[in-house]
C-alpha cells in the first residue's frame, strides 16, 4: 500500500521543466537553456571546450549578459564524454562516437518545439574543441544554422576536401594562442590542423571572392563572399580566449544589419 501511494504521488507530480540548472533531453544527448526576460529574438547554441560542461556555460556571466542584451535564448550544448566526437582527435576511440551534427540539429528542433522559435534565427558557436565541432557542423550541414562561429577551433589533422553546403562562418582566433595555434601543433600521434589551410579550403571550395578589409574595433578582420557562403576571419592579439562581445557583433551583423 505504501508503494502504491508513493507511485500515485509521483504520477500526480508536475514534470520539472528543464532550464539553466537542469538538463533538457534529446534522443542523443542533453543541453541546458536560459530564456531572456523579453520575447526571444532567436537562439545561440554554444559548445563548450575540452572537458567543459553545459553547466559551466550557464555559469558564464559574460555569455549570460550578452544573451540578455540581445534578448536571445542561450543554449548550452553538452558533449557525450569529456570531448566532442571530432574526426582525427586524440580522444577518438576513447569517447562516445556520437554524430555531433545530428545532435546539434536535434537540439535546435527541440528548442523550436518547446519554445516556438523561428528556425531562421539560430546561431551555432563554440570555443576551442567546441569551435572544432562547429567547423565540422558547418562543413556537413551548412544550411542548418544562419551563422556558424568557431572560436579558437580548427580541424584535427587537416580540413576535409570539400564542404558540401555553403555556410556563413565567422572565425575568431588569437595570434598568441598556444593551445590551438593558428599554424597547428602536434599532440602525440595527432595534429591540430593549420587554420590558414582550413580557410583556404573553404574559400576555394565555395568560390569565395578576394578578401576585403572588414575592420572590427581592435580586431584584424577580412571577409570573403560567394554565391552561397561567406567567411569572415578575425584575429586578435591575445591567446586562447574569446570575448562574448564578438558573438553579439556577429548576431547584430547577421540579423540586425
Amino acid at each position: 500500500m505504501r508503494v502504491l501511494i508513493l507511485l500515485l504521488c509521483l504520477l500526480g507530480a508536475p514534470a520539472m521543466a528543464c532550464g539553466p540548472d537542469s538538463d533538457c533531453a534529446v534522443d542523443n544527448g542533453t543541453y541546458r537553456i536560459r530564456l531572456p526576460d523579453a520575447p526571444p529574438q532567436g537562439a545561440i547554441l554554444f559548445a563548450h571546450g575540452y572537458r567543459g560542461t553545459a553547466e559551466g556555460i550557464m555559469g558564464n556571466a559574460a555569455l549570460e549578459r550578452m544573451a540578455r542584451d540581445l534578448d536571445v535564448v542561450l543554449v548550452a550544448l553538452q558533449s557525450a564524454g569529456e570531448d566532442w566526437a571530432i574526426p582525427d582527435a586524440p580522444s577518438e576511440g576513447r569517447r562516445p562516437a556520437r554524430d555531433e551534427v545530428a545532435y546539434v540539429q536535434a537540439v535546435k528542433a527541440d528548442v523550436m518545439d518547446r519554445f516556438g522559435m523561428d528556425p531562421e534565427r539560430f546561431m551555432l558557436a563554440g570555443f576551442s574543441a567546441g569551435g572544432m565541432m562547429v567547423w565540422n557542423a558547418a562543413c556537413k550541414a551548412g544550411d542548418a544554422f544562419a551563422v556558424f562561429v568557431p572560436l579558437s577551433g580548427t580541424f584535427w589533422k587537416g580540413p576535409p576536401a570539400t564542404c558540401p553546403t555553403g555556410a556563413v562562418i565567422w572565425h575568431f582566433h588569437g595570434t598568441a594562442d598556444a593551445v590551438v595555434p593558428v599554424a597547428g601543433r602536434q599532440i602525440g600521434p595527432a595534429r591540430q590542423g593549420d587554420v590558414n589551410a582550413v580557410l583556404a579550403m573553404y574559400r576555394n571550395d565555395r568560390s569565395l571572392h578576394d578578401a576585403v578589409p572588414a575592420p572590427v574595433d581592435d580586431l584584424d578582420c577580412a571577409r570573403w563572399v560567394g554565391a552561397d557562403a561567406m567567411l569572415q576571419y578575425c584575429l586578435h592579439p591575445g591567446g586562447h580566449t574569446f570575448d562574448a562581445g564578438w558573438l553579439a557583433r556577429v548576431w547584430r551583423a547577421t540579423f540586425d544589419g
